[in-house]
This record gives C-alpha cells, sequence and structure tokens, in this order.
C-alpha cells in the first residue's frame, strides 16, 4: 500500500521534512515513489515553511493512498491559513 509521508532530513537540531508517497513497507528516510511537497518546521523570516502539490496528494489518495496523521494534520492547519489569504485576494 502507498503512504502520503514524512521523510525526515536536515541536520541535527535543524529538522527538514520532505513529503513523499511511499510504499508503507518502505524505512521512513527510504526509498519512495514521488516527492509531493516539504515542511520546515523551524522556516524563519521570509522562508517558506511549507508547501504541497495538492494535485499530486488528490491523486494518490485516488488511486487508494493513505494520508499519515502528521500530514493529515499538517494539511488541516495550512488549509486554515490559507483559506484567508485567498479571501483577501
Amino acid at each position: 500500500m502507498v503512504t502520503i509521508r514524512m521523510n525526515r532530513g536536515g541536520a541535527k537540531g535543524r529538522p527538514f521534512y520532505n513529503i513523499v508517497a511511499a510504499d508503507s513497507r518502505a524505512r521512513r528516510d527510504g526509498r519512495f515513489v514521488e516527492r509531493v511537497g516539504f515542511y520546515n518546521p523551524i522556516a524563519a523570516g521570509g522562508e517558506e515553511p511549507f508547501r504541497i502539490d495538492q494535485v499530486r496528494i488528490n491523486y494518490w489518495v485516488s488511486v487508494g493512498a493513505q494520508i499519515s496523521p502528521s500530514v493529515a494534520r499538517l494539511l488541516k492547519q495550512f488549509a486554515k491559513q490559507a483559506k484567508p489569504a485567498a479571501v483577501a485576494a
């Protein structure tokens, strides 16, 4: 089964996560099928903290991929922040 989850990168104490579609049997930081975004929890200043390709997420979910709880939480959290910006534009 394919899951949409986070792969950890970055240095010790400076985490950076790639959001990937991966086989559920693969290791956390191992092989993946496609990179669909990233999450930088310590983004500062003008850095972008989160980016996803919503079209690819929807595709993977439509073919049966499961979203991990941590990625689901991020999607929900940033969807709330994106709506006020879209309304203001």
